[in-house]
C-alpha cells in the first residue's frame, strides 16, 4: 500500500492549493482499482511457491534409461573411469559382449548455457555411434525455471534418440539439407543451442576418445594416392624382383605343419619328396598402378580393365601355379570365393563372382606362365588403402569326417612400393568452431540490420541540434525508430534487455568469467555494448527512450491515445520526485536476491514484464498476461508509469551514467524563471520546476529540444521574434527622403 500511502497523504493537503487537490483526488478515483489489482497480481506473481529448480535425477533413474536405451542387456558395470582414466562412463553388456556406454556430458565437456552453467544430460550411446536415449539430469536455466515449461526441454532432448554421433545436428537448420534439424523451443532459442552442442559435442568427443563410428583422437591419415603418369616399361623379373609382384609358396611340408595337432593332421611317415612336393606357387599384385598393370595386362587391356572399375574400386592379379586351386569352387555357385581373400587392418574382403574376370593373357615379358589366372575387383566400399601393408590370404581346408572340416590359412604380404604413391598429409580433425561464432553466422541478417540501425541513431543524436530545428522531420524519425525498435528489436530478435544480464554480467566477474557466454546471443551482445558506450557519453536516455522495445510501445499507445484526445493525468511533481525512488529500491531488492541465487532473482524479476510480453509473446499464465498488458494499457492515460517508477532496469543504467561525459541538452537562463514550458510538457516529467533536466530520468526523447529552437513556441524567443517584428513594423512606417539617387529613411 506504500503507493496508495503516497496519494493519500497528497490529497490531504491544505485547502490553499485546491487546484493541486482536485487533480490529485480525480488521479486517485480514477486509478485506485487499477493500482490494487495491479499490486494484488504483483504479490501473487512474485511471492507465490514455485519451484526453483528440476527435480534431481536419481542413480536409480539413471540406470533405468541406460536400461531402456538397451533392452537387450544381462548387466550393466557401474560408472568407472574407461579409456585409460580419460572418460567416466557407464558399460552395458549383453553377456561378454559390450552393448555400449551411458554418460553425463558434464563429465565430457562442460558448455555453459545462458544461466552461466552446463545442462547436465545423461547419453546412452551404442558401439556404432548411434545415440539410443536421452535424459536432462540438471540445469539452471532461468527463462526453464520461469515461463516456459521444462517439458519442452525434455522433448527437445529426447529428439536425439535414434541420431548418429557423425550426424550434422543443427538447431532451427530449416531445409538445410546437409544438417539434420531440430525444432527450436520458443523463447529459449540461446539455451536449447547449447543443449545441441553439448549433447553432440561430448557424444563426438566420446566417440574418438572410443574409437567408435569409425571417429579417433589421433590424426587421419588419408588414403595413398596412386601418382599419376608414373609408367616405366619393365619385364617380369623387374617387377618381381623390386616388389611390385608378390609371390606366396607352399610346399606339402608346409600345410602339413598347419595342421599338426589337429584332427586333420597327416598320419604315418612320408619322405623328403613329399614334403618338399609343390603345393601351391602364388604371385599377385595391384594393377591400378600403371606401371604394373599395362605392362601385366597391355594397353588395350588396361584401358579395358579401368573402364570396368567403379570410382574407388581396385583391382588385383592373382596366378598360381600347383596341385591346389586359388578360386575353389565358390565362384561356380555364384557365391563367395571360399579359399581366397584380403585383409587389411584388421578387416577381411571377401569376394563374390561379381567381382571376378578371367586373366587369359599376360603380355610382360619374360613371363612364365600360370595354369590359373585372374582378376579380382576390391570394391570401393571396403575402402581399401594401397598405402597400407595388406594381405593375400589362402584357406587351406582338410576333411576330418563326412561333414566336418579344419581349415587353416597362409597369407602373403605385400606393401606398394613407395614410388608408385602419393601421400597427402595426415588430416587433423579441426575442433569444432565455438558455439557463439555459428549463432553470430546464423544470424547475420540479424546482426547487420542492428548495426546499421545503431549507427543511424548515433548520427541522429550526433546530430541532434540540426534535427530538432525540423519538428515534423524529427518527430517522424523519432516515431519510426520506436516501430522498428519494437517489432524488429523486441519481438523478431528477442534483444529485450533485462536486469537480469546486468546481475549475470557480476557473478561472472566474480567467478569464472567467459566472453563466450555472453556472446551466445549476439542481439543482446551489441545491444549492450552499445548502450554502454552511450551511457558513457550520453548517460541512460539513449536507451530507454530509443531501444527499450517496452519502452517504446509505451510511448507509442501514448502517441495514439493523444492524436485521439484521450484525457491524460500526471502526478504532481512532489509525488512524483518521491515515487522516482520505487525502482530503485526494487533494484536493491533485486540484487540482494541475486546474491544468494541468480535463479531467485531471475524468479523476483517477474516485475519486468519483458518476458511475458516480448519472449512468450503472451502465451503464459493469465496473471503475467494481465500485468504486462495492465502496464500497456495505463499509457493511454499518462506515459510511461512502469518506466518512470517500476523498472530496475532504468535505474541499474542510471548509476553508471553518472558518469557520462556530456550534456548536450540546452537550456536558457530563462528556463524554470519564468518559463515552464518544457517543464509541462516533459511527458516523464524529468524536467524540474526550476528548468533543470534530471539526466538520471530524461529518455532524450528531444522534444526539449525542439522547443528550445521554436520561435513560436519557447517563451524567450516567442518574445525576442515580438520585439523583432514591432522594430521591423516601425521601421516600414518612416517616409523615406530621395537625395539624389539615394533613398533613406528619414530620421536615419
Amino acid at each position: 500500500m506504500f503507493l496508495l500511502n503516497i496519494v493519500d497523504i497528497a490529497t490531504s493537503q491544505p485547502a490553499s492549493n485546491v487546484s493541486v487537490v482536485v487533480t490529485m483526488k480525480s488521479f486517485y478515483s480514477f486509478f485506485r482499482k487499477p493500482f490494487l489489482i495491479l499490486l494484488w497480481l504483483m504479490v501473487v506473481g512474485l511471492f507465490s511457491p514455485v519451484s526453483m529448480a528440476m527435480v534431481p535425477v536419481t542413480d536409480a533413474q539413471k540406470l533405468e534409461t541406460i536400461a531402456r536405451a538397451f533392452p537387450e542387456m544381462t548387466s550393466i558395470e557401474e560408472k568407472q573411469q574407461i579409456a585409460d582414466g580419460k572418460l567416466l562412463a557407464w558399460s552395458a553388456y549383453k553377456g561378454e559382449e559390450i552393448l555400449g556406454y551411458g554418460f553425463e556430458t558434464d563429465d565430457v565437456t562442460k558448455i555453459p548455457a545462458y544461466s552461466g552453467k552446463p545442462v547436465n544430460t545423461l547419453v546412452a550411446m551404442d558401439i556404432d555411434g548411434k545415440i539410443r536415449a536421452t535424459r536432462v539430469l540438471e540445469h539452471h536455466e532461468p527463462i526453464l525455471l520461469v515461463g516456459i515449461p521444462e517439458q519442452k526441454l525434455f522433448d527437445f532432448v529426447a529428439a536425439y534418440e535414434g541420431l548418429s554421433v557423425t550426424d550434422k545436428v543443427r538447431v532451427g537448420a530449416g531445409n538445410n539439407k546437409d544438417v539434420l534439424n531440430v525444432d527450436v523451443v520458443a523463447g529459449a532459442t540461446v539455451t536449447v543451442m547449447v543443449v545441441n552442442e553439448g549433447i553432440m559435442r561430448s557424444a563426438r568427443k566420446f566417440a574418438q576418445i572410443m574409437g567408435i563410428a569409425g571417429l579417433s583422437e589421433v590424426a587421419k591419415i588419408p588414403k595413398a594416392l596412386i601418382k599419376p603418369d608414373t609408367f616405366a616399361k619393365a619385364d617380369w623379373e623387374t617387377l618381381t624382383g623390386d616388389g611390385s609382384v608378390r609371390r606366396l609358396m607352399l610346399v606339402e611340408g608346409d600345410i602339413d605343419k598347419a595342421f599338426e595337432g589337429t584332427a586333420a593332421a597327416t598320419k604315418g611317415h612320408h619322405g623328403e619328396g613329399r614334403k618338399q612336393r609343390m603345393f601351391i606357387d602364388m604371385y599377385y599384385a595391384p594393377l591400378n598402378i600403371p606401371s604394373i598393370g599395362r605392362n601385366l595386362l597391355g594397353d588395350d587391356q588396361y584401358k579395358w580393365l579401368m573402364g570396368e572399375l567403379g570410382e574407388g574400386d581396385q583391382a588385383l592379379a592373382v596366378m598360381g601355379e600347383g596341385q591346389y586351386s586359388f578360386k575353389g569352387n565358390g565362384y561356380v555357385r555364384g557365391g563367395i570365393f571360399d579359399r581366397t581373400q584380403l585383409q587389411q587392418a584388421g578387416k577381411a574382403i571377401s569376394f563374390h563372382d561379381t567381382d571376378y574376370y578371367r586373366l587369359d593373357d599376360v603380355y610382360i615379358e619374360g613371363f612364365p606362365g600360370f595354369r590359373e589366372m585372374a582378376i579380382f575387383i576390391v570394391r570401393n566400399q571396403y575402402d581399401f588403402d594401397l598405402g597400407t601393408p595388406w594381405q593375400l590370404e589362402l584357406l587351406v581346408r582338410r576333411q576330418v569326417g563326412a561333414l566336418d572340416s579344419i581349415f587353416t590359412s597362409f597369407n602373403g604380404d605385400y606393401l606398394t612400393p613407395e614410388k608408385y604413391l602419393d601421400r597427402p598429409e595426415p588430416v587433423v580433425e579441426p575442433e569444432p568452431e565455438p558455439l557463439w561464432v555459428s549463432i553470430w553466422k546464423e544470424r547475420a541478417f540479424q546482426i547487420i540490420v542492428l548495426t546499421v540501425a545503431l549507427a543511424i541513431l548515433f548520427v541522429v543524436i550526433f546530430i541532434q541540434d540540426v534535427l530538432v530545428r525540423y519538428p515534423r522531420l524529427m518527430h517522424g524519425i523519432r516515431r519510426a525508430y520506436l516501430v522498428f525498435t519494437v517489432f524488429f528489436i523486441g519481438w523478431y530478435t528477442l534483444g529485450q534487455l533485462s536486469v537480469v544480464n546486468v546481475f549475470t554480467f557480476m557473478h561472472a566477474l566474480q567467478g569464472d568469467f567467459q566472453w563466450s557466454l555472453f556472446l551466445l546471443d549476439p542481439m543482446l551482445f551489441i545491444l549492450w555494448g552499445f548502450t554502454a558506450m552511450t551511457m558513457l557519453l550520453w548517460g541512460r536516455g539513449i536507451f530507454c527512450g530509443w531501444l527499450c522495445p517496452f519502452g517504446a510501445a509505451q510511448e507509442l499507445i501514448n502517441e495514439l491515445a493523444r492524436k485521439l484526445k484521450i484525457k491524460q493525468y500526471d502526478l504532481p511533481f512532489a509525488v512524483h520526485e518521491r515515487l522516482w525512488a520505487l525502482k530503485y529500491v526494487i533494484l536493491l531488492g533485486l540484487f540482494a536476491i541475486s546474491l544468494e541465487s541468480l535463479s531467485q532473482a531471475e524468479r523476483f524479476a517477474e516485475i519486468e514484464p519483458f518476458k511475458t510480453t516480448f519472449l512468450l509473446k503472451f502465451q503464459r499464465d493469465w496473471g503475467y498476461v494481465f500485468y504486462a498488458v495492465f502496464l500497456l494499457v495505463i499509457n493511454i492515460f499518462t506515459r510511461k508509469v512502469y518506466c518512470r517508477y517500476i523498472c530496475p532496469l532504468g535505474a541499474a543504467l542510471a548509476i553508471p551514467a553518472r558518469l557520462r561525459l556530456f550534456d548536450w541538452l540546452k537550456r536558457r537562463k530563462e528556463c524554470g524563471q519564468p518559463c515552464k514550458v518544457c517543464a509541462n510538457e516533459c511527458e516523464i516529467q524529468a524536467i524540474h520546476p526550476d528548468g533543470s533536466i534530471n539526466a538520471n530520468e530524461c529518455h532524450q526523447c528531444l522534444d526539449c529540444q525542439v522547443t528550445y529552437y521554436r520561435d513560436d513556441k519557447c517563451p524567450p524567443l516567442v518574445q525576442k521574434k515580438r520585439k523583432r517584428t514591432k522594430q521591423e513594423a516601425a521601421l516600414s512606417k518612416i517616409p523615406a527622403v530621395q537625395i539624389d539617387d539615394l533613398t533613406v529613411k528619414s530620421g536615419a
